[in-house]
């Protein structure tokens, strides 16, 4: 008998934001257009980092990798949501797929930002000898660790979660697939998972986000040496961008995962992670071009020549 009721779940379903029907068209075309916004900004910036000559620096190198990982992981995420709105139930059956592409695109994200704190450190510190303190084999290197390390975090908790059993319920309380929610349905042992979730993701996280802001610790103490006040302040335009989508970053991925269980609310996850799987990718090209001159130049160009051709 307890064979036969044994049923082993290749399939969850994804009970998303809202069950409200009226609601569910709302979201879609909100989210509909943050996602479409989200290609364009990102995917644009990629782009016109790589077409105009002017850009290729290493630090507009180091910046497209963070704007083609913001469509990734986006994607990871934001088309499967916007099915599940517009039908009955919402269904996914290539769950750990999912886990493991947002796991690679959003750890990536966390180094690159290190890496990118790295290079403006270099540049404020040393830079008459920046060109010969990042080469570009030392760029190209950096940005592959960078993918390298996300693609081990990743696959260590897929392949953990693939050895869970999951035969109770296939009801997942969110959006998409994340690893507190399916740790939840497994009736399984789960403590290693939540070991390896504290190790890999939370002290990864931790680590990253120290780093970067110990960085601009001494990246603020160079540039107040600086005695051109237009560079002091051309300076502290470029590093408060960069310290602005870090801390948004960081900070809502904290927020989402590092809480007191007494204090945990569902309803403020899926909100919180909103946020930080559609919202952040969408605003970090706003951010970087906003605040950097160059990069609006390259924009503005770009826009005159497709309308004033020569």
């Amino acid at each position: 008998m307890a064979e036969e009721n044994f049923t082993v779940v290749t399939e969850f379903i994804l009970l998303g934001l809202t069950d409200w029907a009226e609601l569910k068209v709302v979201l879609f075309m909100l989210f509909l257009v943050i996602y479409a916004v989200t290609l364009v900004g990102n995917l644009g910036m990629t782009l016109l980092i790589h077409i105009t000559p002017k850009l290729h620096t290493p630090m507009y190198f180091f910046l497209s990798f963070p704007s083609f990982v913001d469509a990734c992981y986006s994607s990871a995420i934001a088309p499967k949501m916007l099915i599940n709105l517009l039908v009955v139930k919402g269904t996914i059956s290539a769950c750990m797929a999912q886990h493991l592409c947002f796991g690679i695109f959003v750890t990536t994200e966390g180094f690159l930002l290190l890496v990118m704190a790295y290079d403006n450190y270099v540049v404020m510190v040393n830079p008459l000898l920046y060109t010969i303190a990042m080469p570009k084999r030392k760029c190209a290197g950096l940005v592959t660790g960078s993918w390298i390390c996300g693609i081990i975090n990743s696959s260590i908790h897929t392949v953990s979660l693939g050895k869970l059993s999951f035969c109770r319920l296939n009801v997942i309380n969110h959006f998409f697939c994340n690893i507190p929610s399916l740790l939840k349905l497994s009736c399984s042992d789960t403590s290693m998972n939540e070991l390896l979730l504290f190790i890999f993701s939370g002290v990864i996280a931790m680590a990253t986000f120290l780093t970067v802001i110990i960085s601009y610790m001494f990246i603020a103490v160079a540039i107040l040496r600086t005695h051109s006040a237009a560079g002091r302040q051309k300076d502290f335009s470029t590093c408060t961008s960069h310290l602005t989508a870090v801390t948004i970053f960081f900070g809502t991925l904290s927020s989402s995962h590092i809480q007191p269980s007494s204090q945990y609310s569902i309803e403020q996850e899926k909100m919180v992670s909103v946020f930080y799987t559609l919202v952040i990718p969408m605003l970090n090209p706003l951010i970087y071009s906003l605040r950097n001159k160059e990069v609006k130049d390259a924009v503005r160009r770009a826009i005159e020549m497709k309308h004033f051709p020569r």
